[in-house]
């Protein structure tokens, strides 16, 4: 008895074609939920092109497992050929087409993961804008002082790191002045390096032998002026009236108010000589730290910013407190939505179908030539 395979038919132990349009029902259908939601509230495609793929990848995949062209077409020649195609078959040959079913699977959540599928959220109160801020901290010798807990420095350093903590999203830099300034930390989003750097400041860092109120504004300007933030703002915290510098600081002020940049001033501790002094003072040799609170007030007057005066510690964080609250109110907030990535999901929709399909083919559903 003889049983040749019809030419066009898979050998045995092929798919079937059933399976290539099980395959490509399958694909449709994704492609068509996916089109159908990419618009919908709550979910979108941040980039939809990558589903082409989808049905280039399974079309590819179908063509090399059923139309590609054979080199052998094979026989089988048997005497009992006939009684063994009558015979029932097992649940692993009904199943056969299982690991060509995953693989599609696996392909399609593939695809849609690249695609990266995302929820959308809207938002009435997000901040799209952030603000440019910088801090210009004096650190002349009169900082030691210790009217403020534990020295009007160290204060103020502790003050300032609760206050970038509670401003994430806003660039923030550090300027340092005494006899002259310079930028410690340029404008940054990287907070804890600037909250490192400021815990590294010490007096005496440059010379402290003045107060050079004018150049930290400067300076500060000097970075903010290439901003593009809408809103920058600087600080200006300082415990004497200004003696040094090449630059005035009204006119730095002036400056300041044409790059529309808003200055806070503060003036830090209490000026009392009969205050206690830090032990590097002789007995007898402290004088009074002469201050300028006038100075400080049209500085801030003619910017469009708030003069401050920080007696002890506790009104030195109310200062930087009323400071945070006003710039809340400058910050700029729109409707705008928030996005929820849910590719990671696909890839492992991908993963485990695939796994399993090298798993099957590895054990009863091997194919063999």
């Amino acid at each position: 008895m003889r049983s040749d395979v019809p030419p066009g038919r898979p050998a045995s132990g092929a798919p079937s074609i059933p399976t290539a349009l099980f395959a490509g029902v399958f694909t449709l259908a994704a492609l068509v939920v996916a089109w159908l939601v990419r618009g919908a509230e709550g979910f979108r495609f941040a980039h939809p092109g990558a589903l082409a793929l989808i049905p280039i990848a399974i079309g590819l995949m179908l063509w090399g497992t059923f139309w590609r062209p054979r080199d052998l077409q094979v026989a089988l020649r048997h005497p009992r050929a006939g009684e063994l195609g009558r015979r029932r078959q097992g649940w692993v040959a009904r199943s056969a087409e299982l690991p060509l079913v995953l693989r599609v699977l696996a392909v399609t959540a593939v695809g849609v993961a690249l695609a990266r599928p995302q929820t959308t959220r809207v938002n009435n109160d997000i901040e799209v804008e952030g603000i440019d801020i910088v801090l210009a901290l004096d650190v002349s010798g009169s900082m030691q002082e210790t009217d403020l807990t534990p020295n009007r420095l160290d204060a103020a350093k502790m003050v300032i790191e609760r206050f970038v903590q509670r401003r994430p999203s806003d660039r923030i830099g550090l300027v340092v002045f005494a006899k002259d300034a310079y930028t410690h930390v340029p404008l940054t989003l990287d907070h804890g390096t600037f909250l490192r750097m400021l815990g590294e400041l010490q007096v005496g860092i440059i010379d402290g032998r003045g107060t050079a109120i004018g150049n930290g504004i400067g300076v500060g300007l000097n970075r903010l002026r290439h901003s593009d933030a809408k809103t920058k703002v600087m600080i200006v915290l300082t415990d004497g009236d200004n003696n040094s510098g090449n630059i005035s600081p009204i006119q730095a002020a002036r400056y300041a108010r044409a790059l529309g940049v808003k200055v806070y001033t503060i003036l830090a501790g209490d000026n009392d000589p009969d205050a206690p002094a830090p032990p590097e003072v002789a007995m007898g040799m402290r004088q009074k730290q002469p201050v300028n609170p006038k100075l400080l007030e049209e500085i801030a007057s003619t910017t469009g910013g708030v003069p401050y005066l920080a007696t002890d510690t506790q009104a030195l964080a109310r200062n930087f407190q009323s400071i945070l609250e006003d710039l809340e109110k400058s910050r700029i907030k729109d409707r705008g939505v928030l996005y929820g990535e849910l590719f990671p999901r696909f890839v492992w929709l991908g993963f485990v179908p695939l796994v399993l399909e090298i798993a099957m083919r590895l054990l009863r559903w091997r194919r063999l030539p």
